[in-house]
């Protein structure tokens, strides 16, 4: 039976514990390195981290272990998925990772990882360390003769829930039935088909393989969910998930961004139904001077800070007082990252 989620998503079967943290945005994702040697038409991985050796916890680079503990407690992730690239190309800092965040968290903090490298040495290595599960991402000319790599072997020789991943390829039906089926007869677990889009760094393929967005208002790849539908209808007896383009967005990144949003936000700011911040501000020369003047107004001490030079307000205060200010005051939405993305300004006088 193929039961339909949110955006557009289904599954049939049981979805992966790690989709299920997903879908509760409960899931930090560890970027741990650009390096990669799988050379996939398709990865949407961005030009700022595409092959280059940077580690990113959800949209911020960092450099140290706080920083990487410090973003998962900014968003009280219940687990982590350690991506790239290839975390595998790099086995002794995902080991360490996968250390840090147990030995922080303890083990019930889920932690799944994605790689192209189907080794048999390096997954017995990784389900030591505590790895819960693991995703692998064949090759798309491997999908058809999956029986000539090693993933049984592997199956067969680890404690952690094996999966696949990848993307659903129009007019590749056949090779993802294949994919599917023998992956169930060896045990492997689940396989998710991930929706094909379009991202900045694969533009490239529209025309070297004829593809299109499927309307006006997504980065989605036209025929891909149709593509994914049809393998699910014939592996019914499989567990097989469908993540479609706009569930990431509106439900999964949603999520994350409002736990964020609500662990992070100041008294004085508000957030949004889709996890973006709000907050009044007060362009002054002397944001100091610009505090005691609204202070002497009555605005309460807890509901403003200076912050970056500018004088940050209750926005619901703000709105109010705005009209009589000699300062130039604007209402400001922005992500609850770490590089605190601005989306909107509203000028209020």
């Amino acid at each position: 039976m193929i039961h339909k989620i949110p955006c557009g998503s289904a599954y049939c079967g049981k979805l992966a514990e790690g989709c299920e943290h997903c879908i509760e945005g409960a899931k930090m994702v560890l970027f741990v390195t650009g390096m990669c040697e799988c050379g996939c038409f398709y990865c949407p991985v961005s030009q700022e981290r595409m092959g280059l050796d940077v580690v990113y916890a959800n949209e911020g680079r960092v450099a140290s272990d706080d920083q990487i503990i410090a973003e998962a407690e900014a968003m009280e992730a219940t687990g982590t998925g350690i991506t790239g690239g290839d975390p595998l190309l790099d086995m002794e800092r995902t080991l360490h990772m996968i250390s840090l965040l147990k030995g922080r968290f303890g083990k019930d903090h889920h932690i799944h990882l994605y790689t192209a490298t189907i080794d048999p040495a390096r997954a017995r290595m990784l389900d030591a360390a505590g790895l819960d599960e693991i995703r692998f991402h064949p090759h798309s000319s491997l999908w058809s003769h999956m029986q000539d790599t090693p993933l049984a072997e592997i199956v067969g020789s680890v404690g952690m829930d094996v999966g696949i991943e990848v993307p659903a390829l129009p007019g590749m039906e056949k090779d993802l039935i294949s994919l599917v089926q023998y992956a169930d007869s060896v045990g492997v677990k689940f396989v998710n088909l991930n929706e094909l889009e379009f991202s900045e760094s694969n533009w490239s393929m529209m025309d070297a393989h004829g593809y299109d967005v499927k309307d006006e208002i997504s980065s989605a790849v036209r025929g891909s969910e149709e593509t994914a539908m049809a393998v699910m209808k014939k592996c019914r007896r499989a567990n097989v998930h469908f993540c479609s383009s706009s569930f990431k967005d509106g439900v999964q990144l949603r999520r994350r961004l409002i736990r964020r949003a609500m662990h992070v936000m100041e008294e004085y700011q508000q957030v949004t139904e889709d996890g973006t911040l709000v907050m009044g501000f007060v362009r002054a020369e002397d944001p100091e001077a610009a505090r005691a003047d609204l202070l002497s107004m009555g605005v309460p001490a807890e509901m403003m800070s200076v912050h970056d030079g500018k004088l940050e307000v209750a926005p619901w205060i703000l709105e109010d007082i705005a009209p009589g200010l000699r300062y130039k005051c604007y209402l400001s939405e922005r992500y609850p990252t770490v590089d605190g993305l601005e989306i909107e300004r509203t000028p209020l006088n």
